[in-house]
């Protein structure tokens, strides 16, 4: 059965140089790159605050591949860091030479960075349809609590991670079948641990990354993680399905934390895996949400009996949303590949680096001998649609790159380049596929970003 809608004219609320949609990792740094870039710009975000993975799904560790040889980006991301870290809002992480971003505190930085560089700020407004004429984009239309209105702009950065925007603008595409997605997460972080008795334990008691291969799963490395310490808990999960706990279709928790503080808090738990969940379906999200909290109080269970120092363990709190690894990429200009990732790909648009941290479909790569790849911008540009650009999880390029790029410090890069391309789009008159690359590249050094 169907309704039909009466016509209806909308209001035109807002007009803007760049449009930004979605401000997670590669949403915050395009809106910051483009107003430093010296155009007019919008960020819109569905939530009460900008970061994204970072505030609303509560992913604290966004450089923890970080090493010794690590090869770093610089630019915002890199910024983001040390910005938290100036406001309060960072600890050292476990496993790397990173500091981990308070989900909480993040929220304040971003607001700070926002508020400085000039960007027009618009929270709690849910992208439901592009403004089109003819395959130009020249909007969007939002629904909020104040109805359907409309944001005109001059170039759309569709930052959403799974191309929302571009998808509905008609710029061709694929969507992983849902059997082959990558596992959402529901993230939380608890408190009550006695750190002393649990770190003693660690210490005692080391875990690997080849631990990692448990349970469901089989992980690929190149053998230098193999004996490379990492936070991993699976052996109170394995003793909880042994005295009946835990279910034993439940052998998929285990995994990761971030940090334990002094006074008992332990942020970051990244232990529920589920398989199966559609983050473009709201039936399939909201089953899997309330599907990952009933998990996680059974982890936390777990944790609690069979954890050195887990007697007093309680639940903190969760993300505002699920985490969402996998769902839609465009069909750019230029797909990315396995072999760019895994081969030190270089390229003339490069609009920045990454290191060879590949993390996704059963493989684990650490960058710890100084390899990276260069993140070329025809990956972000969608066929078919003009004044349009893609950051951030939803790029060109098949299952194996999309489990590095997918990566919150690499969307930063993507969306620092974004938000460069689009500013000097407008001041020279160029559609984004005739940009001067030059000029964006030395815009880009100019920001700080490392191009080779």
């Amino acid at each position: 059965m169907q309704i039909t809608e009466p016509a209806r004219q909308i209001d035109v609320i807002h007009q803007t140089d760049v449009l930004v949609v979605g401000s997670g990792p590669a949403g915050l740094a395009a809106a910051l790159a483009a107003a430093r870039a010296g155009v007019e710009v919008t960020l819109v975000e569905r939530f009460g605050c900008f970061g994204g993975n970072i505030t609303v799904v509560g992913v604290e560790g966004f450089a923890w591949y970080r090493h010794e040889q690590t090869v770093e980006a610089g630019g915002i991301g890199m910024e983001f860091e040390e910005r938290a870290k100036a406001m309060g809002a960072a600890t050292p992480e476990s496993q790397s030479l990173s500091y981990e971003l308070d989900s909480e505190g993040f929220k304040l930085v971003a607001d700070r960075l926002v508020e400085e560089a000039g960007i027009h700020p618009m929270l709690h407004r849910q992208f439901v349809a592009p403004v089109m004429e003819g395959d130009i984009i020249t909007g969007i239309i939002v629904e909020s609590k104040a109805g359907r209105e409309a944001i005109l702009a001059k170039r759309v950065i569709d930052a959403t991670g799974d191309a929302d925007v571009a998808t509905r603008a008609g710029a061709p595409g694929h969507k992983t079948p849902v059997e082959e997605m990558q596992a959402a997460s529901v993230m939380f972080h608890v408190a009550g641990v006695d750190k002393a008795k649990f770190m003693e334990d660690v210490k005692a008691n080391p875990l690997t990354y080849k631990d990692w291969s448990t349970g469901e799963w089989t992980v690929e490395t190149d053998g230098k993680e193999d004996d490379m310490f990492s936070p991993f808990i699976k052996k109170p999960f394995e003793k909880a399905i042994q005295d009946g706990v835990i279910p034993p279709h439940l052998n998929t928790i285990s995994g990761t934390w971030g940090a334990v503080h002094d006074s008992g808090e332990m942020t970051y738990m990244n232990l529920i895996h589920l398989a199966g969940c559609d983050g473009t379906d709201p039936d399939s999200l909201t089953q899997f949400e309330i599907e990952g909290r009933k998990q996680a109080m059974l982890a936390i269970e777990a944790l609690r009996r069979y954890m050195p120092g887990g007697s007093g363990i309680r639940l903190r709190n969760f993300g505002m949303s699920i985490g969402i690894r996998d769902t839609r990429k465009i069909d750019a200009v230029y797909n990315m590949t396995e072999t760019d990732v895994r081969h030190e790909a270089r390229f003339d648009d490069s609009i920045g680096i990454y290191p060879e941290f590949i993390d996704g479909y059963g493989i684990l790569i650490l960058p710890t001998t100084g390899r990276y790849m260069h993140i070329p911008y025809r990956s972000m540009l969608p066929k078919g649609v003009g004044h349009l650009l893609v950051a951030g999880r939803s790029t060109g390029g098949d299952a194996v790159s999309h489990a590095a790029t997918r990566n919150m410090a690499c969307c930063a890069v993507q969306g620092q380049g974004a938000g460069v391309a689009a500013a000097l789009s407008l001041k020279f008159n160029l559609p984004l596929d005739q940009i001067d690359l030059g000029a964006v590249q030395a815009e880009l050094t100019r920001q700080g970003v490392r191009l080779h």
